[in-house]
């Protein structure tokens, strides 16, 4: 049987006014990911060929930062709708694209970040058996203020919004998405009949299908769970999507072989990648761009962005892995570490207080407590290289740039700002020196001045 095409539309020009947010609706992320990405991500994963994105409000803002994101899904087409004059109009702004002929055409909502590829593979489903359109509806929890789908001998007859329900109309828990799959053959002809003969003066995407079932066509309705088909419309709603997005990745994360100890308090990112035998303690954020491999441990209270984590490797508790940092297998950052564009080497040790940037930490060195590589000189940030087998000293300052040698010794309290050689003992203190009695004296001292 011939591959089906398909074109998913991405509504995604509305204001967002409830947002109370100069950033596009579409953009605020769920997961560190854009709205309308994680939309796109579904399209992509139900077999869709091309992507059109129709933006409006802040359009620039809303194309640089989804032409060049990377989610499994075609590149956008983008299509501006300058004006918002309801849904079939805005659909009807990529009427290039659907001019170009594809069986299938999803559209689909910017603002709905929880939709799975599964509900729209249904809907697609719908149109291969011969349906000329499919809307997708749910069951909400509470009804009331969504339109409702009137159904008749299993064919949809209509969409009506809540306010025109007769009673036994609003008893029907069975509401609209918005979603739908219209077959391309009839597209661009049902979309093109929908008048604005109504009180908004606008352009009503559902008109399609009382305006298909006047022609004989046939259009049905499938059913999401009511999570899929959740729209975000303000802050709340984004912080319970937020929530919702999270249990669903903690759980596959589990199911993969991963142990979290507290779920609900681990964070993760759409692109977190975290290996099987893992343990991740409570209170965890993993940023973008992270990967963990099999069989390492990350204690509680650390906090991790575009950071590689190798096998056997331990990070925290209370440690922070900054974006550039590599810790190499069976190596250790320890607790109220920072690490940044650095990289600890196989078995090497950064235990405790330290913060190691801009550097290479060669394999099984130690890096003592409080040790600091100083990278930066006010204007550019500067190297320091540790060798194999080196050990730093507590509360040792290194000036960057610098080379310290495989298995060079650095004394406790030095600051070293010249490159120390292989197995070579460098001390960079002051020596001390000690003064009988004299500390009486300053104590007297003092506490006379604070009495005055």
């Amino acid at each position: 049987m011939k591959k089906r095409t398909c074109l998913a539309i991405v509504l995604a020009a509305g204001e967002g006014t409830r947002m109370k947010s100069a950033l596009p609706k579409v953009l605020h992320r769920i997961g560190g990911l854009p709205m309308a990405a994680h939309v796109m991500a579904a399209a992509g994963a139900a077999g869709a060929d091309a992507l059109a994105l129709v933006v409006g409000n802040g359009a620039e803002a809303v194309q640089g930062a989804l032409s060049g994101v990377s989610v499994g899904a075609p590149t956008p087409e983008f299509f501006v709708q300058p004006e918002r004059r309801g849904t079939a109009h805005a659909v009807l702004a990529a009427r290039a694209a659907i001019a170009r002929g594809y069986d299938d055409v999803l559209v689909i909502f910017g603002d709905h970040p929880l939709l799975v590829p599964r509900v729209l593979l249904d809907a697609r489903a719908k149109l291969s058996e011969g349906a000329a359109a499919a809307v997708l509806g749910f069951h909400p929890p509470v009804p009331a203020g969504y339109g409702r789908l009137i159904e008749k001998d299993g064919r949809l007859v209509a969409i009506r919004e809540e306010k025109d329900c007769s009673e036994a109309e609003r008893s029907i828990g069975f509401c609209n998405s918005g979603i739908m799959a219209i077959a391309g053959e009839h597209a661009l002809g049902l979309l093109d009949a929908v008048s604005n003969d109504n009180a908004k003066g606008e352009f009503y995407l559902t008109d399609v299908v009382e305006i298909a079932n006047s022609r004989g066509l046939s259009v049905v309705a499938t059913e999401a769970d009511h999570v899929s088909a959740l729209g975000i419309n303000d802050r709340i709603q984004l912080a319970e999507a937020e929530a919702i997005w999270q249990a669903r990745r903690r759980r596959e994360m589990m199911f993969a072989g991963v142990t979290l100890i507290a779920p609900e308090t681990v964070f993760f990112s759409h692109d977190t990648e975290i290996g099987p035998d893992t343990v991740i303690e409570p209170n965890v954020w993993f940023g973008s761009g992270v990967k963990i491999a099999a069989n390492a441990r990350i204690h509680a209270f650390s906090h991790l962005e575009e950071a590689t984590v190798e096998s056997g490797a331990t990070i925290g508790p209370f440690a922070r892995l900054r974006p550039g940092a590599e810790v190499m297998e069976n190596a250790k950052v320890g607790n109220f570490c920072e690490v940044k564009k650095a990289r600890i080497g196989p078995g090497a040790k950064v235990p405790h207080l330290s913060y190691i940037g801009d550097a290479s930490v060669g394999a099984a060195a130690n890096i003592g407590a409080g040790t600091i590589t100083c990278n930066y000189d006010g204007f550019n940030k500067h190297r320091t290289d540790i060798g194999a087998g080196a050990f730093v000293g507590t509360n040792s300052s290194l000036v960057a740039p610098l080379a310290i040698g495989e298995g060079a010794y650095i004394a406790s309290g030095s600051v070293i700002t010249q490159n120390v050689p292989d197995d070579a003992l460098a001390f960079g203190r002051a020596r001390q020196t000690t003064r009988e009695g004299r500390g009486k004296l300053l104590r007297e001292r003092l506490a006379a001045q604070k009495k005055k």
